[in-house]
Parts: C-alpha cells; sequence; structure tokens
C-alpha cells in the first residue's frame, strides 16, 4: 500500500441533522453562543465600549473590535510516547480533539512499523455519536516512518430543543485509530465546542454594568431590580407600587422611566407614568366608543362640546325641557339628559301636567262664595 493514498471517511450520527451551508451572521443574535452557532465564520464582540455584535470575526476586527470571541477548535496531544524498539506504533496515542462545526482541525499521524509490517492498513473504529462529523487520513509521506494527515470536521451544533435531555449532545465522543490486526492505538477524544466559554467567566459587579450586574460575554446580567444593557435602570422607578408589574406588564422601563407598548390591533398606545392607560377602554354605546359623542382618554370619556355622561350620550340641550311658560320643567323637575325628571305629582315632557292637583277655580272656590253669600264656611 506504500504510494497511494489511503482515505477513509467515517460519517456517525443518530440524530436527524442537516448542516446549512453558507449561513451568514445572525446579527440580531441575542447571545455569544446563538451568535457562534449561527456559522463557522461568526465571531461575538465583547468590546466594553461597544455593544455586544454578532458578525463575521472579520468585519468585527475590520470595525475595531478589541474583543471578538470566535472559536476555531483546538487540537491537543496528551501524550506521545516515541517508538522504542517497538514492532509496530503509532504517534501521538492520545489527543483531545475539540471541533467548532464547520471548521476542520488537522494533525499529522505517524506510524512506524518492519520492514514486514509495511503493507498494514489503518482502520478506523468509533464509538456511538450522537453528532456527525467526517474523519478523513491521507497519507502524505510514502517513506519509513509513514506520515498520515487527519482531518476532522464536525456538522452543526445540535439543536437546543431537542427533546432528548439525556443525550450527550457535544461530547466527548472516544475515535480509535489502529493498524489492522494490532492493538496499537490511537485514541481521539472529539468535543464539540457550541457554546462560548466566556459563559462561563463572570465578570461580578462590573463597573460596566454599573456595579449592578454580572458581565457575560460581553453583556450584562442585571441584578433585581436593575435593567437596561448596562443595568442603568431601576425598575423600582417603574411600578406603580411595591411589587407591582414593571410599567403595568405594558412596557419597558428604560432610564427609570416606562416606554410603553403599542396597542395589538389598535393604532394608539399605552400612555400614563406606568402605561396603566389606554384609550380603547371606554363605555360604549350603540357600539360606539364614547358613544361616538366624545375621546376615549385613560379609560375615560371626554365628551364632545354639548354633551355628558359616562358614555357621552347624556345632552346638554334644556330645549326639551322649556315649559310653556319658558321655565325649565315648569319649575316642577330637574332636566337630565334633555329630559325633565318631574316632582311628584307632576308629570309630562315639561312637568305641566297633574290630574290630583286642584285648577285655578277650585282653589278660589271657598273665597268666592264667602264673599258672595257673605258665608264663613
Amino acid at each position: 500500500m506504500d504510494g497511494r493514498v489511503l482515505c477513509l471517511v467515517v460519517l456517525a450520527s443518530l440524530l436527524s441533522l442537516t448542516w446549512t451551508k453558507n449561513l451568514t451572521c445572525l446579527k440580531s443574535a441575542s447571545s455569544c453562543e446563538e451568535c457562534i452557532r449561527s456559522g463557522p465564520d461568526c465571531g461575538w464582540c465583547m468590546d466594553p465600549k461597544l455593544p455586544p455584535l454578532c458578525d463575521t470575526a472579520a468585519t468585527l476586527h475590520r470595525g475595531l473590535c478589541s474583543r471578538v470571541y470566535d472559536p476555531r477548535g483546538d487540537v491537543m496531544i496528551l501524550r506521545n510516547q516515541p517508538a522504542d524498539g517497538i514492532s509496530i506504533l503509532l504517534e501521538p496515542q492520545d489527543l483531545s480533539i475539540t471541533l467548532r462545526p464547520g471548521v476542520s482541525r488537522v494533525f499529522e499521524l505517524t506510524l512506524t512499523r518492519s520492514s514486514d509490517q509495511l503493507n498494514k492498513e489503518l482502520t478506523l473504529e468509533t464509538s456511538t455519536v450522537p453528532e456527525a462529523f467526517n474523519i478523513t487520513l491521507k497519507q502524505i509521506s510514502t517513506t519509513h516512518p509513514a506520515v498520515f494527515e487527519v482531518s476532522l470536521l464536525a456538522d452543526e451544533c445540535p439543536s437546543n430543543d431537542d427533546s432528548n435531555q439525556s443525550q450527550n449532545k457535544t461530547g466527548p465522543w472516544s475515535v480509535h485509530i489502529k493498524p489492522s490486526g494490532f492493538s496499537q492505538i490511537t485514541k481521539l477524544e472529539v468535543s464539540l465546542e457550541c457554546d462560548c466559554e466566556c459563559q462561563h467567566k463572570p465578570e461580578p459587579n462590573s463597573p460596566e454594568c454599573d456595579t449592578h450586574g454580572s458581565r457575560v460575554c460581553g453583556l450584562c446580567l442585571c441584578q433585581e431590580p436593575y435593567s437596561g444593557s448596562n443595568c442603568q435602570t431601576n425598575n423600582n422607578y417603574c411600578r406603580r407600587k411595591p411589587l407591582a408589574p414593571v410599567c403595568s406588564g405594558r412596557g419597558i422601563c428604560d432610564n427609570n422611566f416606562c416606554v410603553c407598548n403599542e396597542i395589538p390591533d389598535n393604532d394608539g398606545k399605552y400612555s400614563g407614568r406606568f402605561c396603566e392607560c389606554n384609550d380603547f377602554d371606554c363605555p360604549r354605546y350603540n357600539g360606539s366608543l364614547c358613544g361616538g359623542r366624545g375621546k376615549c382618554q385613560c379609560g375615560e370619556c371626554l365628551c364632545d362640546e354639548g354633551w355628558t355622561g359616562d358614555d357621552c350620550t347624556c345632552t346638554m340641550d334644556f330645549a326639551p325641557c322649556m315649559a310653556n311658560n319658558q321655565m325649565i320643567c315648569n319649575g316642577r323637575g330637574m332636566c337630565d339628559c334633555g329630559a325633565c325628571r318631574c316632582e311628584p305629582p307632576f308629570s309630562g315632557p315639561t312637568c305641566e301636567s297633574c290630574p290630583t292637583c286642584e285648577n285655578r277655580c277650585q282653589r278660589h272656590i271657598r273665597c268666592a262664595e264667602c264673599r258672595v253669600f257673605e258665608s264663613d264656611r
């Protein structure tokens, strides 16, 4: 087999994962992990003088970001025992490899063997792995000892919404490279690099977080009751009372003031110091807000001129209440919403009707009888 290329490819997968090529970086990423998962060339800016940003690492460096998190994986040799009287030997014997999906890692493997073993092939033995990755062996030297180039490439990171929480998603997994028919092996311990190392190194009480939170991968994780990109906002200033929802649950607290949300399916916004107001939750009449004769403001109707009442259906016009004597409700009642409320026993539209009342003649009949008949009864 000397002088010819040996190429062995192993594709091991228990998950139906697909790596989408040429992904652009997720510029809307809200975390370092979300960013680096969006593509192999993506980096996360952690410069304290700049806002956290996801873009290609090259773009971030051109943008003068002084701290770009851009993991490329690593190959670490753990054991490399040299050949010493051993008839066949692989060097190195033990490696730890981290792979960022989409970024290949390469190392050289040396095979020392005696002259009667020159035709021995290398084989791959792998444990069961839940992520697809490729391993390629390529002979790059035909001299003795033989040198092989080992290339590893992972397809993609596992999905965070995978329901199988017990499965080892990112390794490590064992991969063995060995000469056929011999026990000597090179052991690879392979892991996927799918999160950010900086997530495990928080900076507590960071000055960039106004000392009210920890800085993690360039982002501030604020302590209660603080919020904001630099923990500069005290949410207690945005509560109507202690433990009340921030901005009544209808907005966000920004620099200690509420910024109210837009009202769903409406052209307006919530309003008020704590977003407690809205301009649609007012009384209606015949399906019309404020009876169609006013404007809703903070849950109350501001009626048009000439109208009043909770739903603006009460007219302030006294004309319908004017009696023939030009007195409102004949002086026997009160004009309410364009209609008389008469005092008993008066009735009628203008309180001019009183069936049980004495008329003028009935009221003066006794006086007339006294004068005409000189009677005192």
